[in-house]
């Protein structure tokens, strides 16, 4: 029978996981509003809305960092069991997915203050910013999955990825419409044409999530391979910290 002292180690090994499930939570928060706000400062071609986003992408990559340095404190000092160890790992793996989700939020933004000074491109910030209405979804979704520890849910993520490739394809098919059909198009569909793979790179980093939701279930990462369905070999993944 555990004695008081083992007691009070569980308990307060818990009491530190789900402060750090706490800051995951948070930025995940931010994570979901700077993906949108970035797509809406875009339609809307408003700087100070993408400068925000900008400036709080900092943020995010805080909060990373403080993941980080609680689950390396919690693995030193607690030293978990196998269930556990799974538990801070994968912590540690969503924090990092949902950063680079941040930074591409950041990256679209950026594009959008030069975007706004050129001619718009008809349709193009409407069917991006569903895109990245999609993109959101699942990331409210996979967080859900993790919290709720729910396999059919994270299942669920993975497969509308399909969706975003699927959006991400026909906006890469009518940039290249537009860019043939005037000269004058190319550089505002070069911008838009980043913005949307920056989208669509978003989508695997959710499933990513999704994926580490399965794996802290079941114990084994999905066997079955995802369907994949950007056909296009213009690779456009530029990531800043």
């Amino acid at each position: 029978m555990p004695n008081q002292d083992s007691k009070h180690i569980v308990a307060s090994y818990d009491r530190d996981l789900e402060a750090i499930q706490a800051q995951i939570m948070k930025m995940g928060g931010l994570v979901e509003a700077a993906v949108l706000d970035a797509a809406k400062s875009l339609e809307r071609r408003d700087e100070e809305l993408a400068e925000r986003v900008r400036a709080g992408d900092k943020a995010i990559d805080e909060l990373e960092e403080r993941v980080n340095e609680e689950c390396a404190r919690l693995l030193a000092l607690r030293q978990p069991a196998a269930t556990d160890l799974r538990t801070v790992l994968t912590v540690m793996k969503i924090s990092a997915n949902l950063e680079r989700v941040g930074d591409y939020a950041k990256n679209m933004a950026k594009r959008t203050s030069v975007l706004v000074q050129m001619q718009p491109i008809d349709g193009a910030s409407g069917a991006i910013r569903r895109m990245a209405k999609a993109v959101e979804g699942m990331m409210k979704d996979a967080l859900d999955s993790y919290i709720q520890r729910d396999v059919e849910l994270a299942q669920d993520v993975r497969m509308r990825d399909h969706e975003v490739d699927q959006m991400y394809n026909a906006l890469f098919r009518q940039f290249l419409t537009f860019m043939m059909e005037d000269p004058r198009n190319i550089t505002a569909c070069m911008h838009l044409h980043f913005i949307a793979k920056n989208i669509e790179r978003m989508g695997d980093h959710v499933t990513s999530i999704a994926e580490q939701v399965i794996y802290l279930a079941t114990g084994e990462m999905p066997e079955d391979t995802r369907p994949k369905s950007d056909l296009t070999s213009f690779e456009t993944t530029e990531v800043e910290g």
